[in-house]
């Protein structure tokens, strides 16, 4: 796992991600700094072993428990994870309504439509490589 085993032990909610995406690992690392308190613990499952899950289902979205909970995935898995940080847990509780949820689920399917074009522009740039620029001047 990515954080010591203290942390682990007092930890609300266990997070699974796909630490090979860079976007993901990239709001990963922007989770950890809010998580001020350790209370996620964060799994990368592209290194770990061992999955509650097929591997391959959980690589494709994001996935959490709340301790004792069911696994989630998705929109209810930020949620999840927002509820257990103090700066966040407002947006978490709101996402326990059903419209919000439904919203917010609406938002991440649609960024996983995008998100293999995102990962590759993103790996393109911190590869150092520019877009090429269009001969029109635009």
């Amino acid at each position: 796992m990515d954080q010591p085993p203290a942390a682990c032990g007092s930890s609300r909610v266990t997070v699974w991600y796909d630490g090979a995406c860079p976007l993901c690992a990239r709001e990963i690392a922007l989770m950890r700094r809010l998580d001020r308190r350790g209370r996620v613990t964060f799994v990368d499952i592209a290194r770990e072993a061992q999955c509650p899950k097929d591997r391959t289902a959980m690589l494709l979205r994001l996935h959490a428990r709340e301790k004792d909970g069911d696994i989630v995935t998705g929109a209810a898995a930020f949620a999840a994870m927002w509820r257990a940080m103090p700066l966040l847990q407002p947006l978490g509780m709101m996402a326990r309504t059903r419209p919000v949820l439904w919203l917010l689920e609406l938002s991440y399917d649609g960024f996983l439509h995008v998100r293999p074009a995102l990962q590759r522009g993103l790996r393109l740039i911190e590869a150092g490589f520019a877009p090429p620029r269009r001969r029109d001047g635009a």
